[in-house]
């Protein structure tokens, strides 16, 4: 029996949190609503299993109800659902990456056009609960919209997944009155260019993969990796390809204007694609400041969701590994990888000036594994 002052571990806690925060956002919907917001859960249907494997980070529909269409009141619940399950600084990161929908769209001077009514909507951020939330069985929730994407899945009430978890910027970097800078992520890049700039020349040629940097995350959105993943062609990453020919057009130009830009061939993309065997520095050859810098950078990943809910990583396991120039303003990428860790980032497009960053747990990525357990156990 457990004590009455024994500290509720923080998976139950959060898991806790979330569900009270999701009954109550759903307790606010109508009919309407609920039939974009709150499916089947993960356990109970193909399709609605289906839909919750799908993740995405450009400006598409992410499937669910956006925050756009949402009574103010309604809006306020929504967004607690997105702080239960982060931390303080992953929740003021989402807030700040949706805000800055209004500043890309200054900077496209409000003429972008994906096909609705504005191109870029901070709005357009969706959420969906999928199952029941509460002590028992299985359930989850997704936010996502340009740059976010978060994907929960809860198991008998316990926390047993938070990734994917993507943060991207565009801009990455923007200006303030008084000469200040908004830089959401600006950490998550400043620490990597900290750490491979300290590099020996021994261990820089070993870190440095490439001098030239993909356009993009090799995983993309991919709903599980696996050895040899190469990086995905922009169309692919949406959902569905654009049937209106001026949309389908302009987003197959700009894939290939950006790997033109790259300058990466195919044997490039094999050099840099992912393996089971991770590529780059480990974390052994680095010294002690060097390991600081390390810790930091995983922790501006990890230290999205609330403290307690990542999985231990193994530090001598980890390897570093780098593409692209490595002075600032210039187009680069980096990965982190360990058995249980997968950490990628990418600032190439907009003249270097529009970021992707995922956290991803290969062991635990939308709980497909901890999904597949409880079926096992519950449904023979």
């Amino acid at each position: 029996m457990t004590r009455p002052d024994t500290p509720v571990p923080v998976p139950v806690a959060v898991a806790d949190r979330m569900a009270v925060a999701a009954r109550a956002w759903l307790d606010t919907l109508d009919t309407d609503q609920r039939v974009l917001a709150h499916w089947p859960g993960p356990a109970a249907e193909p399709e609605s299993e289906a839909e919750r494997l799908r993740w995405y980070y450009t400006p598409t529909d992410h499937g669910g109800l956006a925050i756009g269409a949402q009574r103010p009141a309604q809006q306020g619940r929504a967004m607690q659902v997105v702080a239960a399950g982060t931390s303080t600084a992953g929740y003021v990161t989402v807030a700040a990456i949706m805000g800055l929908e209004n500043v890309l769209d200054h900077v496209e001077d409000f003429a972008v056009d994906w096909g609705r009514e504005r191109g870029r909507d901070p709005g357009l951020y969706y959420l969906r609960v999928f199952g029941e939330p509460g002590p028992v069985g299985v359930w989850g929730w997704r936010f996502g919209g340009h740059h976010v994407s978060l994907n929960v899945l809860v198991v008998d009430g316990v926390v047993r997944s938070t990734t994917p978890c993507f943060l991207g910027a565009d801009p990455a970097s923007s200006p303030l009155v008084g000469g200040g800078l908004l830089r959401p992520l600006g950490r998550v890049e400043d620490l990597a260019r900290e750490l491979v700039r300290s590099l020996s020349p021994e261990a820089a040629a070993r870190a440095v993969l490439l001098d030239r940097a993909p356009s993009d995350i090799v995983g993309g959105n991919r709903s599980r990796i696996a050895h040899g993943d190469e990086m995905m062609a922009l169309p692919d990453i949406w959902r569905g390809h654009f049937t209106e020919e001026r949309l389908r057009e302009r987003v197959t130009a700009m894939s290939a204007t950006a790997e033109e830009a790259s300058g990466l061939d195919a044997a490039d993309h094999r050099l840099l694609a992912l393996t089971d065997e991770p590529k780059g520095l480990p974390a052994t050859a680095l010294d002690a400041a060097q390991r600081e810098i390390l810790r930091g950078l995983v922790a501006a990943y990890v230290g999205r969701v609330p403290a307690g809910l990542a999985a231990p990583v193994d530090e001598d396991a980890v390897h570093f590994a780098w593409a692209g120039p490595t002075e600032p303003g210039a187009p680069h990428y980096y990965r982190l990888q360990a058995p249980r860790l997968l950490l990628e980032w990418d600032d190439t497009a907009r003249d270097a000036n529009h970021a992707h960053s995922v956290w991803r747990d290969p062991g635990a990525d939308l709980g497909i594994d901890a999904l597949a357990a409880h079926r096992a156990a519950h449904h023979r």
